[in-house]
């Protein structure tokens, strides 16, 4: 599975970006979605994640400013960020976990994907 990720950029504080990923290739499927960010040599931290069935879960940071979204038909996952501070400023990562093939699905296995970063940068 290859996850393409798209729109990160440059944006002063207050304003707002939206991060596309899409994913393709072949896999039985795909659990959860989702975006993680990575700034400096901190480590990689989640920042919101997508269920199949539509549950998110968000880091407290960003709780009532992004909203994460998803298409499962399209294999594909957005975050709309909204009100960006200068600590949002950070590599954004799409993440995907799911089922290979169906006997990893009946094992319980799954295997997580990653996309290559987008950079966003909040100015102050």
């Amino acid at each position: 599975v290859q996850l393409q990720a798209s729109g990160g950029g440059w944006v002063q504080t207050g304003g707002s970006l939206r991060l596309s990923c899409a994913a393709s290739g072949s896999i039985f499927r795909i659990i959860t979605m989702g975006w993680y960010r990575q700034y400096a040599g901190n480590p990689r931290e989640l920042v919101a994640v997508i269920t199949t069935g539509g549950g998110t879960n968000y880091a407290d940071s960003v709780k009532g400013r992004f909203s994460i979204s998803r298409d499962n038909a399209k294999n594909t996952v957005d975050l709309q960020m909204n009100k960006l501070k200068p600590e949002d400023t950070g590599v954004y990562y799409c993440n995907a976990e799911g089922n290979v093939d169906i006997q990893s699905r009946k094992d319980g296995r799954t295997t997580t994907f990653w996309g290559e970063g987008t950079l966003v940068t909040v100015s102050s």
